[in-house]
This record gives structure tokens, sequence and C-alpha cells, in this order.
């Protein structure tokens, strides 16, 4: 009975359109209330939840993110992916993918890079004559990219939820893989869907060009090199190099750039401090709610269920995926993470996935959720800036939808695309 009060609860506040975080708490006091458990647990379980060391990387990794959204680190990244790719037939959708790629490495956020890029990205496209659905779509979905880059702080958020036992620097360097070939999938969506509409190409302003985009770009783009060498040598570990990339951040926008105004830098730490605590506060009643769902077994309730329906491991995986991908469209990315990683990573690891695997496919799963109604943060910042409505987007969203769910298939069934990194460069063993 407690555990129905929990889903009922819990799925009824999310209905009524109460935000996640409260929906999550008020779901878990209700059951705890039920149960007559002194509601001093709640606070007890919120409290241990959220004081744990590596948890200092989450404000550094945000601060990093808006530091450099705010720095003018975007416009000189966006010049580097044009003079790059930018000759190509659909040239502008290319650089688009690459620019998202590029500062999605910096950022670690796809909200961050949905909103940097787009703000350039999307009125250019518009001017040159391409339409606005395609440069939305371009944009809202190479920006998911951000989510596996070694800046993203989500990565954090899924060891805890793994029980602390995944090696935040071996996801860190898992997710390499995984998003160049993202990033791939993408460029093949974009030409081909500027082919079949016979958008122009640009023209290639040689390789001196190509040359100063970058020396001009470098070091905003350096943070991510900074931070998977200072890991790989031992140098600082994955909770140090979140701060080292705030000062790295801070040199770069405020010394060399000279972009960073005091305004900017109170609007990035403002920023920085709200995403912070909503984030936090999420993880504290996720602590509550998966603390009910380990006290009623619901992780072997749902591998009995789904045993029931198949013992085969390619069906297993699908079924997962097709459960990520439907919440993930409804609940905001750390709460997905938070809430099914208990559930889900176990049932994975029984039919022989392990959970550096695993974190890769549940970051992607909960990146396309970012691109999908009725949550789907991403989406509504594109449409907002393409100034076009997400019903007209969503009818052409299918090649650049479709190529996406192909890598995450891809990195679900070859695990060496998230596995061969780590296993040579940190020593991991198992998956």
């Amino acid at each position: 009975m407690a555990l129905i009060i929990l889903s009922i609860t819990f799925l009824g506040l999310l209905i009524l359109g109460v935000p996640v975080a409260f929906a999550i708490g008020l779901s878990s006091i209700a059951t705890i209330l039920y149960e007559g458990l002194p509601l001093a647990v709640v606070f007890q379980r919120m409290s241990s939840g959220m004081n744990i060391f590596s948890f200092l990387a989450i404000p550094f990794f945000i601060f990093a993110g808006e530091l450099m959204l705010y720095g003018g680190i975007a416009d000189r990244i966006v010049q580097l992916a044009k003079n790059m790719v930018g000759h190509i037939r659909g040239g502008l959708g290319m650089s688009n993918v690459v620019a998202c790629t590029l500062f999605g490495g910096v950022s670690g956020s796809p909200v961050a890079d949905v909103s940097a890029m787009g703000a350039v990205m999307i009125p250019m496209m518009k001017k040159e004559g391409i339409d606005a659905d395609y440069a939305v779509n371009v944009t809202t979905h190479a920006s998911l990219v951000g989510a596996l880059m070694p800046t993203s702080h989500n990565m954090i958020i899924y060891s805890l939820a793994a029980g602390g036992k995944v090696s935040i620097s071996a996801l860190i360097v898992a997710g390499l893989v995984p998003a160049a070939l993202l990033t791939i999938c993408m460029l093949i969506a974009a030409y081909a869907v500027a082919v079949k509409r016979g958008y122009p190409a640009g023209t290639f302003p040689g390789w001196g060009a190509v040359l100063h985009s970058f020396l001009q770009a470098m070091p905003g783009l350096f943070v991510a090199v900074i931070i998977i060498t200072g890991i790989l040598t031992g140098i600082f570990t994955a909770t140090e190099s979140a701060a080292v990339a705030v000062i790295y951040a801070l040199v770069v926008t405020i010394v060399v750039y000279r972009s960073l105004s005091w305004q900017n830098l109170v609007k990035a730490a403002a920023k920085a401090a709200k995403t912070t605590g909503v984030v936090l506060l999420l993880i504290g009643v996720s602590t509550v709610f998966g603390y009910l769902i380990s006290l009623y077994d619901v992780a072997q309730l749902a591998s009995e269920g789904i045993a029931k329906i198949t013992t085969n491991p390619l069906v297993v995986f699908f079924l997962i995926n097709l459960v990520l991908f439907v919440l993930g469209t409804f609940l905001d990315m750390a709460a997905t993470i938070l809430i099914c990683t208990p559930l889900f990573l176990p049932i994975a690891m029984q039919y022989g996935m392990g959970p550096v695997q695993f974190g890769m496919v549940m970051l992607i799963n909960c990146a396309l959720g970012l691109n999908t109604p009725p949550v789907g943060t991403t989406q509504f910042v594109g449409c907002a800036i393409g100034g076009v409505s997400v019903g007209h987007v969503m009818k052409t969203i299918w090649p650049f939808y479709l190529a996406l769910v192909g890598a995450l298939f891809l990195v679900t069934y070859v695990p060496a695309f998230s596995l061969a990194l780590p296993r040579w460069l940190v020593g991991l063993q198992g998956g």
C-alpha cells in the first residue's frame, strides 16, 4: 500500500504541474507519514544525500559554464566552426553542429549550449535564407552533446545515484567517444536535410583564416583539455578539476579575452547559485525517494517484471531505453538520473551492462528528453530564439531525432564505444 501511495502521489503531483523536486519531496513525506515514521527521517536523508565531498564539483562546473556563457567565448567558437565547415553544402548547419559540440565541451550544459549558440547561429542562419525549423532543430539536437562532455555535472550526479561506486574519472573519459559519435550522426543528418532542401554552400576562407580563428578560440576550448589531462596524470582529482575550471574560466574571460564585464560576472554567479540550489534540493529529496525505493525493493520488483516479459539482454536493454526515454520527456535530466539509476542499473548489470556503459546510456536518454515536449527545455529555448512554434519544429524533427536515437543504440549495444577509452586510459576493469 505504501508503494502505491508513493507512486500515485508522485505522478498526481507531476500531472498537476508541481515542480519535480517538490513532487518528489511531498510524495516521500506522504509515504513516511503513512508508515508512521518520524519526519526527522526526511531531513536526515536529505542532509546525508547532499553532504558529499565530491558534490563540490557541481557548483564549480556550473559556475565555469556560466562564466564561459557570459564571457564571450561563443562568438569565437562560431567563427572557428564556420571557417572549418561553412563551405560544405548546408555549411551553416554543419557549422552549428561543430560550434555546439565545441561549446558543449566548455560549458557541459545542453541548455547553456543552446542559449549561447542559438543566440548567435539561429538568427545568422535565418538571415541567410535557411528555414527557422532547420536552424532550431540543428541547434537543439547538437547542443545535447554537452551532457557527455568532461565539464558536465550530470556525470557527478550519476555517480552519486549509482551509489558512489562509479569512478567519475572513468565517466569523464567514457563520454568522449559517445560525444564524438553523436556529433558525427548530427553532421550526417544536417548535411542530408540541407541537400534535400537545396541549401547553398559557403565559401572556404582559406587555411590561414581557419588557423587564425582556431588560435582565437583555443584559450576557451582548452578548459576540457586541462580537465582531462589533469585527471589522467593525477595532478588533481575530478572534484578539484571543477575548481580549476572556474579559475581558468575567470583568467580566460577577464585577462585573455577581456570580455567579461562586472555585470555579466554578477549574472553568471547568480545563475550558478540558482542552478546549484535547484540541483542540490533535487539531490536531497531524491535521496529520501531512493531510500523508500530501496525499502520497498522496487528494483527487485522491476527486475522480476521485466523477467516475465523477456530474459533476452538485447530486448531488456531496449525496454530500459524505452522507459528512460518516456520518463525523460516528463522529468528534468537530474531528476531522471536520480530516480531511475537505482531502479535500472541493477537490472542492466544483471544482464551484462556495466555501470560506466549504463551511465552513457542514461545520459543520452536524458539528453533526448531535454529536446522532447512536454518538458523539452532545450527545445523551448531554441524555439523562443528562432521565433517559431514547437509544433512547427516537431513536424521536421525526425531526421535529427533518428540520428541521435541511432547513436543511442550503438552506445547501448556496442560496449566499446563507452569502455575502450576508460580501459586504456584509466585502467577500468569490467564496464
